[in-house]
């Protein structure tokens, strides 16, 4: 059985049977214009094991979000992402630990 860990965020506190954010790095883009609506981009690392790399910082209509890497070679109609998270409580973890790190670093 797995051991519950805690992953702290400024809002809550959250806990996940086995995953938690462990670091983020963004990458902001100095010029958004010329990208569009990407602000930037961001590394996520997961439990100290595990790298995500290529999450998008996407400004949408109902502000910022995190959108994750789609894959190049799919040949259907719609995108099909590379790695997505299963649940809706982890996804917003991650969402959340992305865009902190995102308004610190736009701050400086």
């Amino acid at each position: 059985m797995a051991k519950k860990r805690e992953a702290t965020t400024s809002q809550e506190t959250l806990q996940f049977d086995c995953l938690a954010v462990t670091d983020v790095t963004v990458f902001p883009f100095k010029e958004p214009s010329l990208t569009g609506k990407i602000k930037g981009l961001a590394n996520v690392v997961i439990n100290d094991q595990l790298l995500l790399r290529g999450l998008r910082i996407t400004d949408g209509i109902n502000g910022l979000f995190v959108g994750y890497p789609v894959d190049p070679f799919y040949k259907g109609e719609e995108y099909r992402s590379v790695y997505s998270p299963m649940s809706r409580q982890f996804r917003e973890h991650v969402e959340n630990c992305v865009l902190e790190k995102y308004q610190e670093v736009i701050a400086e």
